[in-house]
């Protein structure tokens, strides 16, 4: 019996014959290339799946210049954050960013020198086509090696020391003097602040947007200390204000698990709330819907945080002109305020 040939692999030339365009449009859809027509690229997506067409991904890559990746960079590798529900939806609006493009998600931890290393190469070796950056603290050492690097990047958050060429942010000062504007509202004139961490640019932007606004409307801010962003970080900084200002008639918390953990202490201490203080958080996580009462938080777009990242940079590998993006806040009333 005769052998069976091997069944030849479609080109992309009978894929454009097929689909009716040049073979210059299909390769751009193939390649995933900005500025193709809707119709078009149905038309392309369609051939090639009748065809049975498979890119050659190695020559794909050296005709671009590109590899395909995206990282995302985290200077953390404690397993809690895997669980804080802020990092997962960011991750969530991420990958519906990256559903409709050819792209895939490399997540890399650079906490420890070993990682830092690893990503610096990966870096210069052009291993990624750009890098999506988040939770940066202070002079972290990922903002130098990735300027050094020369590769597209994205930060989630400004970091605090220096505005990068493309970022995605909340309107954190914002977001802060509408809680604490709120609270005025309400009558509350000694309002102390529960603060992030103030070696990120989201802990002092807050504590910026609380100070703004009891200074414009003439009070003194009563109190402050500094939290982690965590429900035991508020907790203590809850048991803190207590003993330095015992008359303390409201709280603004700089994130939901903050003033889940000052709820806590405040139940426990024998005041009510919102009778005797009333709080307000930030983020609108879905712990603000689970705290004993519910809380009063202003709301801010996580998964569109991850998203707007995402498109950003997409736009940027492409070559695009792109600006930096201030997402809005709002404030959600519950019953804790």
């Amino acid at each position: 019996m005769a052998a069976v040939a091997p069944r030849r692999q479609p080109t992309l030339d009978e894929v454009a014959e097929r689909a009716g365009v040049s073979r210059s449009a299909a390769s751009r859809v193939i390649n995933n290339a900005p500025h193709v027509s809707r119709a078009t690229r149905d038309a392309v997506e369609k051939a090639v799946k009748e065809l049975g067409y498979l890119p050659n991904r190695t020559a794909r890559a050296l005709a671009t210049r590109q590899t395909g990746i995206v990282a995302l960079a985290v200077p953390d590798d404690d397993p809690q954050l895997f669980a804080d529900p802020f990092f997962a939806q960011v991750i969530v609006g991420v990958s519906a960013a990256l559903e409709d493009t050819d792209l895939h998600l490399l997540l890399c931890l650079a906490s420890s020198g070993r990682g830092r290393a690893r990503l610096t190469k990966l870096l210069q070796t052009r291993g990624v086509d750009g890098i999506l950056l988040v939770a940066l603290r202070g002079d972290d050492p990922l903002t130098d090696i990735v300027r050094r690097a020369g590769v597209p990047a994205v930060y989630g958050g400004r970091p605090l020391h220096f505005e990068p060429e493309w970022y995605v942010d909340s309107d954190n000062v914002g977001g802060a003097r509408l809680a604490t504007e709120h609270l005025i509202g309400l009558g509350r004139t000694r309002i102390v602040s529960i603060t992030g961490q103030m070696c990120t640019e989201a802990g002092a932007a807050r504590h910026r947007g609380y100070r703004e606004a009891m200074v414009i409307a003439g009070l003194t801010p009563h109190g402050t200390a500094e939290g982690d962003f965590t429900e035991a970080g508020g907790a203590a900084a809850m048991k803190t204000l207590l003993d330095e200002h015992p008359d303390l008639d409201a709280v603004f918390a700089a994130n939901d698990n903050m003033a889940a953990g000052a709820l806590r202490v405040l139940g426990g201490s024998g005041r009510s709330v919102p009778g005797d203080v009333a709080v307000v958080g930030f983020d609108d996580l879905g712990i603000a819907e689970r705290t004993e009462p519910p809380l009063t938080t202003v709301h801010q777009s996580i998964q569109g945080l991850g998203k707007e990242m995402t498109r950003l940079l997409i736009g940027v590998i492409a070559g695009q002109e792109r600006s930096s993006i201030i997402l809005p806040t709002r404030l959600v009333l519950r019953e804790s305020a």
